[in-house]
């Protein structure tokens, strides 16, 4: 043992005009040209008394080009932010304040995806960047409202949410990590 510490240069400026972790435009757009990016997805569900999933919830989007499409939350992880912080803001900033989400204790994703600005490495795909993230089934039992740039929040059944006509409306591989999250709570076909 030591009697003194060497503590690293603070890696965060003084100036508190941005919440910590936050990048303006430029900084992020630099940052997406050379590393991978976190996010967390969230697969937002209802559940019945004995945990079984009975809805899901879809949002809607309008793509920059004018297209619709049916979305999970999802976004990024901000310096110095647990994984639950980022659930839990971004599941607020996309269903409401009152949507209640059941984050578990020990908060494990039932998959990592990775996203490649190039299709066909993997199943996911965002033009943007390269993304890490980490996706989770998340029980909501508050009152839901589209917020933020969503348009409209549709709950479906388990079945409905994997029917043909609703994963064609989904982009960038989220119709496959929606699969994915029903077939980690056993409601997969």
């Amino acid at each position: 043992m030591t009697d003194t510490a060497d503590f690293a240069p603070r890696d965060f400026p003084d100036d508190f005009s941005k919440p910590a972790g936050w990048l303006s435009a430029t900084e992020i757009a630099v940052a997406r040209a050379q590393l991978p990016i976190l996010y967390v997805d969230a697969v937002p569900v209802r559940v019945d008394e004995a945990g079984d999933v009975i809805a899901v919830g879809l949002l809607l989007r309008a793509t920059e080009s004018g297209h619709m499409t049916r979305a999970l939350v999802s976004g990024r992880v901000m310096y110095h932010e647990r994984i639950r912080d980022a659930l839990l803001r971004h599941i607020e900033k996309d269903l409401g304040p009152v949507a209640l989400p059941l984050i578990p204790a020990s908060p494990q994703p039932f998959t990592v995806a990775e996203y490649f600005p190039i299709p066909g490495i993997t199943s996911y795909h965002d033009p943007r960047q390269h993304a890490v993230s980490l996706a989770y089934v998340v029980p909501v039992r508050g009152d839901c409202h589209p917020q933020h740039n969503a348009l409209d929040l549709t709950w479906v059944t388990p079945e409905e949410a994997i029917s043909t006509e609703v994963l064609a409306e989904m982009q960038g591989g989220q119709d496959v990590l929606l699969r994915q999250a029903l077939a980690h709570v056993g409601r997969l076909i």
